[in-house]
């Protein structure tokens, strides 16, 4: 019988526990490490690669070269120096590359060359070869840099770019515009900025550019008009990097198509609006909030692009450490009480509530939310809009969900003192309720809310847990690479060298896969202040900050910059990224 490389990841099979002992042999996982994944593995099923990932306990370059030697197989790292003819490549669907996870790369000697997850998958081997009527020759790669071979392969956001580029020099694309976005217009009267903003050029260049933005998984657009020119900015990863901007002459009606895209007033350039779109693009719905503003060069516009399809509201795999992921769970079991999640802007915070509400949801629970605006849209709760315009605030919002029977209260955010004071009335009268905040760390959120005159005494009867997050970026598995740390750095990461001697520290060296930034997304960094006995004792006494975050260090719980050490030590993240990110806890 053919064993697959599934077979040897599968539960209960004995090569698990032999392909398990030889990760411990290398020296990639520990023997406890190993037991608990075992462990979990029995409890929740899967592969026990796919379990090692989950857990954090190894990464899957590292799981990857391990199974090539198992199996007596080539490993492969794709990168940048890795040949691939694209013109063979893209022969082979999209679909069959992604569903077995596999990628063709050349043809040698009459076979082709192609990468996989699971190179001894007979279904996907004679798959390719039915549809390339060529014989493979399989080799094995990882899963993350075969996944993201695919989407430069197929999706690359140097096709948009070309594409720009071809657009402003004048060149006819049309014949490459079978996967533009589709955008939900509106009718509006017709003025000249209209007719403007309706020229083709015009047109094409608005779907490229938000085309570019969902493949380079964007989460902000900026149009900003300047003295001589037109700057075009994506934020990717948290930064802002530059695109092919339009001429200057084409910023008013670029302008103008959005501001009609999103049913606002076009005529209107003089004060502040916003307004809201739909596209769908990558076979998937996308919101996109516009803001414009004025500015001295004219109206700049500002879009945040809200891909559901790139949040994964799953508590399990937001990269919680597991011992906090299991106080977090913890607390969530609460009947009442208050979870406060702080952070600025950007940081993750409502992704983290609706992964909660995920967890929280069931047919015995009645959740209601309260947002501005409601960015994603989940079943089975009851989500609602504010709308100040009408005198629908949240405070308003909470005084009739109260009268509705709820059992989970998500307020999005905790803006005002009366908010707040809803929702500690909501607390002690046996609602659990979940909001965000807008503080540099879990403790200042304490004095940040007494200064806002909320008494202490209320504090520390309702609140059951504070959690600060930030995001920081991934170093790119395709270009990682050993780095060696400056005693500086190591200083303000408190690494003693002692435990620095023992460990590799990583960084991305930049290639085609990252746009060269060394970075491919982003994972999150928490601190978790649970308020037990001690810490509501000494909220009620009027401890500062510095004091409370004393007493949660004593016992044994770290900052921000623990957390993004931690992610350093694993190789996830570079110090200089946490340093950037975390360092204002380095106190």
């Amino acid at each position: 019988m053919t064993k697959t490389l599934e077979s040897y990841c599968a539960p209960a099979a004995e090569a698990t526990r032999q392909f398990g002992d030889l990760l411990v042999h290398k020296g990639l996982i520990t023997p406890a490490d190993l037991a608990q994944a075992l462990r979990e593995q029995r409890e929740k099923g899967g592969r026990l690669g796919e379990v090692l990932l989950g857990l954090r306990l190894i990464d899957d370059q590292a799981l990857g070269r391990t199974l090539a030697e198992h199996l007596s197989i080539e490993y492969l790292t794709l990168d940048d120096a890795t040949r691939i003819d694209t013109q063979i490549a893209r022969t082979l669907p999209e679909s069959i590359a992604k569903r077995f996870c596999l990628i063709v790369l050349q043809e040698d000697q009459g076979k082709l060359l192609t990468a996989m997850a699971d190179p001894l998958d007979v279904v996907a081997i004679d798959t390719v070869m039915l549809k390339m009527q060529r014989p493979i020759r399989p080799m094995i790669s990882a899963a993350s840099d075969i996944r993201r071979a695919i989407e430069t392969l197929y999706h690359g956001s140097d096709v948009e770019e070309r594409q720009l580029r071809d657009l402003l020099a004048g060149e006819d694309t049309a014949d490459e515009a079978h996967e533009a976005v589709t955008i939900e217009e509106h009718p509006q009267a017709e003025t000249e900025s209209e007719e403007a903003a309706n020229q083709a050029p015009v047109i094409r260049f608005v779907d490229l550019l938000l085309r570019q933005a969902v493949k380079n998984r964007a989460s902000d657009i900026h149009i900003e008009p300047q003295a001589d020119a037109t700057a075009v900015r994506l934020r990717v990863d948290g930064l802002l990097r530059e695109v092919v901007p339009p001429p200057k002459k084409m910023h008013a009606a670029v302008a103008a198509r959005i501001k009609i895209l999103a049913q606002m007033n076009i005529a209107e350039r003089r004060l502040p609006q916003d307004g809201r779109l739909r596209i769908r693009a990558s076979g998937r719905e996308i919101d996109v909030r516009v803001s414009t503003i004025p500015t001295i060069y004219g109206e700049k516009v500002a879009m945040r692009v809200l891909d559901s399809g790139a949040v994964t509201p799953d508590l399990n795999r937001l990269g919680i450490e597991p011992t906090a992921l299991l106080e977090l769970k913890s607390m969530l079991a609460r009947p009442h009480g208050i979870i406060i999640v702080t952070g600025p802007t950007g940081s993750g915070k409502s992704t983290t509530c609706y992964a909660a509400l995920n967890y929280l949801k069931s047919a015995t629970s009645n959740i209601t939310t309260v947002e501005d605006p409601v960015e994603y849209r989940l079943a089975g709760i009851n989500q609602i809009q504010v709308k100040p315009e009408i005198g629908l605030d949240f405070a308003r919002c909470l005084r009739a969900i109260l009268r509705q029977d709820p059992d989970i209260v998500l307020i999005g955010e905790s803006r005002d003192k009366e908010t707040v004071e809803i929702a500690i009335k909501a607390a002690m009268t046996g609602h659990l309720v979940l909001t965000t905040f807008h503080t540099n760390d879990a403790p200042s959120t304490i004095s940040r809310l007494t200064h806002m005159g909320i008494e202490r005494y209320l504090l520390s009867s309702t609140l059951n847990l504070i959690v600060a997050q930030r995001l920081v970026r991934r170093i790119c598995d395709t270009c990682k690479e050993p780095v060696a740390l400056t005693n500086e750095i190591l200083r303000r990461l408190r690494i003693d060298r002692e435990r620095a001697a023992g460990t590799v520290f990583y960084r991305g060296r930049g290639c085609h896969a990252c746009d060269k930034t060394g970075y491919h997304g982003r994972l999150p960094i928490f601190e978790f202040l649970i308020v037990d006995e001690d810490i509501a004792e000494r909220i009620t006494a009027g401890q500062n900050d510095a004091e409370i975050r004393r007493a949660v260090r004593n016992k044994g719980r770290g900052d921000l910059l623990d957390s993004g050490v931690r992610a350093v030590l694993q190789g996830q993240t570079t110090a200089e990224e946490v340093i950037r990110v975390a360092s204002m806890t380095d106190e």
